[in-house]
């Protein structure tokens, strides 16, 4: 049941603990954004080098302003328009880990819409890390059989939801977005 799994894997988030799970995107691993230890395993089960940076998931763009210094007006209307799942890079990032923020002081966030991510994140009340459940440099999982054995084994817990889903699912737009409202899309 959703509730259920949304209740384990808040125990595992609040514990410091690696979750992989399902996202309006593809399926990825999470942790507390603002707990560096977490971020370090995380990484570490990833095999990912620690200057690479991450995306973090927030339940409403109204937080957006809790994680970065200056949030452009554009980015509320980016976010509400925007068709497919948007990942923006602010600069000046704040509050968080500091192995989530790049080494530029950037943070790319991404309010996620899903009938897993948003309840969880809402009763966490922290944004949680979200990067994609593969070992670095290796392709992204498109449904939750082609994860790694290595990633499953070494995660603290597996959502047990959307695991039969076959709808495909890409990776977010990003799009980096200067304080002054410039923009330039990374990834589309």
């Amino acid at each position: 049941m959703l509730k259920d799994e949304i209740n384990k894997a808040l125990e595992v988030l609040k514990a410091g603990g690696v979750i992989l799970y399902p996202t309006d995107t593809i399926w990825g691993l999470g942790c507390d954004a603002t707990n560096a230890e977490a971020v370090d395993k995380l990484l570490a089960i990833k095999n990912r080098p620690a200057e690479k940076s991450l995306i973090i998931l927030l339940d409403t763009e109204n937080k957006i302003q809790s994680y970065v210094t200056e949030v452009a007006d554009v980015a509320y209307d980016l976010i509400e328009y925007a068709e497919n799942p948007l990942t923006i890079v602010f600069s000046g990032a704040k509050n968080l880990a500091q192995n989530v923020i790049n080494t530029d002081g950037s943070v790319g966030i991404r309010v996620a819409k899903h009938d897993f991510c948003t309840p969880l994140i809402q009763r966490f009340r922290k944004p949680i890390v979200s990067t994609s459940a593969n070992l670095s440099g290796n392709p992204s999982p498109k449904y939750f059989d082609d994860i790694d054995s290595k990633i499953v084994d070494a995660v603290d817990y597996v959502v047990d939801f959307e695991q039969e889903n076959r709808s495909i699912k890409k990776p977010s737009t990003i799009m980096k977005l200067s304080a002054g409202g410039q923009f330039e899309f990374i990834r589309k």
